[in-house]
């Protein structure tokens, strides 16, 4: 019988039980092994891999119905799975409106090495998939909900459309998490995240991952990918990939809560005159509503809408106790974060995500609308 979500994220990971062995392994901490005669048979140097990370490894692979590899941070994952696939003269489809990092990365590397970056809107990219634009493509990079905008994107449609085109898909699912949408079942090839965010949701690491569908194609493409990270370098030590897994653990509760509060924080904005353009895909009458609707397995806790200027969103924070002031988004701690401070997002300057913390809703929910109150 197939576990539930919750039961997913607790005993994700962990192997037969041994008595008298603790219920979660602790860190191996160790950069070379003793070797035996064959140096291979073995655990040998932790940079291609060490226990820890293949038990963090196999949990949130199996949360993504993938095989999964780790990376140090969540633009090392972004990094290797298009510089693992691509080559000079190839074609790269990104979003225009995805995390501006991703975006930076096109135009100040990718070109250089003679990659073709193309940026389609969120919005756009289904369209340009129907119309078979993709063809000569080598990889489509699709980031659904959007950061910081939060439109969905039709996964399957493009998932086709790509496969059509023998290009890889793949999808940034850093603000769903695999509780909430899961790319490899809807046809992606590769599911990535900033497992930083809300997969991890403490604040106090830095992780990515990415996925590769147990098909043919995907075994080829998680052999690219393990190279890629082998001779880079850029895998997590053991301290983190601990810690991740330990997070890990809670993730069902938090996104539960997360959007719980979502949902009244997007109701409270939707409803108040110191607010305008409020975005939540669960909201009945949000432009992504039907299709995240459909696609979802569940909804995030992000929120989105734009204040009068920069000064209101500094009064808004004043004001709040509870809110604060910080980039990132998915911990455990309510923040709201103006995005046209760091000057990658095409949005106004009162433009703000609000990122959904665990704290009571109720009490969140009269805080911010108390400093709504305020700047009004």
């Amino acid at each position: 019988m197939a576990w539930s979500d919750a039961t997913q994220v607790v005993r994700g990971g962990d192997e037969p039980v041994v008595p008298g062995t603790p219920l979660r392994p602790s860190p191996v901490f160790a950069a070379p092994y003793h070797l035996g005669e064959d140096p291979l048979a073995a655990d040998f140097y932790a940079r291609p891999g060490h226990p820890t990370l293949r038990v963090l490894e196999r949990a949130i692979g199996d949360l993504d119905r993938g095989d999964c590899l780790v990376f140090a941070t969540g633009m090392a994952a972004i990094s290797a799975a298009v510089l693992s696939v691509v080559g000079a003269g190839d074609r790269v489809v990104i979003p225009s409106d995805g995390y501006y990092q991703t975006r930076a990365l096109g135009a100040a590397d990718l070109s250089r090495f003679g990659v073709v970056v193309e940026q389609v809107p969120t919005l756009e990219i289904a369209d340009v998939a129907a119309r078979g634009d993709l063809e000569g493509a080598a990889f489509v990079l699709l980031e659904t909900p959007s950061n910081p905008e939060l439109d969905v994107c039709d996964i399957a449609a493009v998932a086709a459309a790509t496969r059509a085109a023998g290009a890889v898909l793949a999808v940034d699912n850093t603000t769903a998490t695999p509780l909430g949408q899961r790319p490899l079942e809807l046809g992606a090839d590769l599911t990535l995240a900033a497992d930083t965010k809300a997969l991890t949701g403490h604040s106090d690491l830095l992780m990515g991952h990415v996925s590769t569908a147990r098909t043919e194609r995907g075994r080829e493409l998680y052999t690219r990918l393990k190279g890629w990270r082998d001779r880079t370098g850029n895998g997590p030590g053991a301290f983190d990939a601990w810690l991740a897994h330990r997070s890990l653990s809670t993730l069902d509760l938090r996104l539960a809560r997360q959007a719980q509060t979502a949902a009244a924080v997007a109701e409270l904005l939707a409803d108040h005159p110191a607010a305008t353009g409020v975005r939540w895909p669960g909201r009945v009458g949000d432009p992504s509503y039907a299709i995240a609707a459909r696609q979802m397995r569940r909804m995030n806790g992000v929120v989105s809408a734009t204040l009068a200027d920069e000064a209101a969103v500094h009064a808004l924070v004043r004001h709040s106790r509870l809110w604060l002031a910080a980039t990132s988004f998915g911990g455990v701690h309510s923040s709201v974060d103006r995005r046209a401070q760091w000057g990658g997002d095409a949005v106004p300057a009162g433009f703000v995500r609000f990122s959904c913390g665990i704290e009571d809703t109720d009490d969140l929910v009269a805080d911010l609308g108390a400093a709504l109150d305020a700047v009004t």
